[in-house]
């Protein structure tokens, strides 16, 4: 069997022969379907869309694994377990799941898809966006988001994760940055909010 079957390329996702990236990711999940009993069902369907790598604050790289949408759930149930699997094959790179979605553009006036369907709201860029924040900090969950807008216009989120898993995610919080940065174009930070003594 070859890492071939592991990358699945679906409408959104580059049309280019696999990356050597890509082929070290399908590779990977292979050797672990193929040596590790309990993740073999798991990860027998599973297929990959895309993968690439950003650079992150420190020197570090991340990899960002797009996987098709209809998989995200089957992804989900071993995703933990898979990122360390992963990030220990990869040495000195972090991994992170990001399920690959297509933002279609906003029907203009003289559009010829007035015959057509109307877009989507999942569709949309901001619905896009968020779905690829919620993707970049699963298994935690966003609790809260504060957008500031400095005097000169340039705008700063701050993304507050949920405070039981700051021992599991804190190491993570810069690569999250990065990632949405160079997928997004936003700046965002992400923290834990801090608890009040009682």
């Amino acid at each position: 069997m070859s890492y071939q079957s592991k990358i699945l390329r679906t409408a959104n996702a580059p049309r280019t022969p696999p990356t050597e990236i890509e082929q070290q990711i399908a590779q990977a999940l292979l050797d672990l379907q193929t040596n590790v009993p309990d993740l073999k069902s798991e990860l027998q369907q599973l297929q990959i869309s895309a993968a690439r790598e950003v650079d992150v604050k420190g020197g570090k790289k991340a990899v960002v694994i797009f996987v098709p949408v209809p998989m995200a759930k089957a992804f989900h149930k071993v995703q933990q377990r898979l990122t360390r699997e992963l990030e220990k094959k990869l040495s000195d790179k972090f991994v992170v799941f990001v399920s690959q979605r297509r933002v279609l553009p906003k029907p203009s006036r003289n559009s010829s898809a007035k015959l057509g369907q109307k877009r989507p709201r999942s569709r949309t860029l901001t619905a896009v966006h968020e779905k690829i924040l919620e993707d970049l900090v699963f298994p935690s969950e966003i609790v809260g988001k504060r957008t500031r807008v400095a005097a000169d216009g340039s705008k700063l989120i701050r993304v507050y994760l949920d405070t039981k898993d700051s021992n599991l995610l804190e190491y993570k919080l810069d690569t999250f940055s990065s990632v949405y940065r160079a997928l997004a174009g936003k700046d965002v930070v992400f923290e834990f909010p801090v608890q009040a003594a009682e």
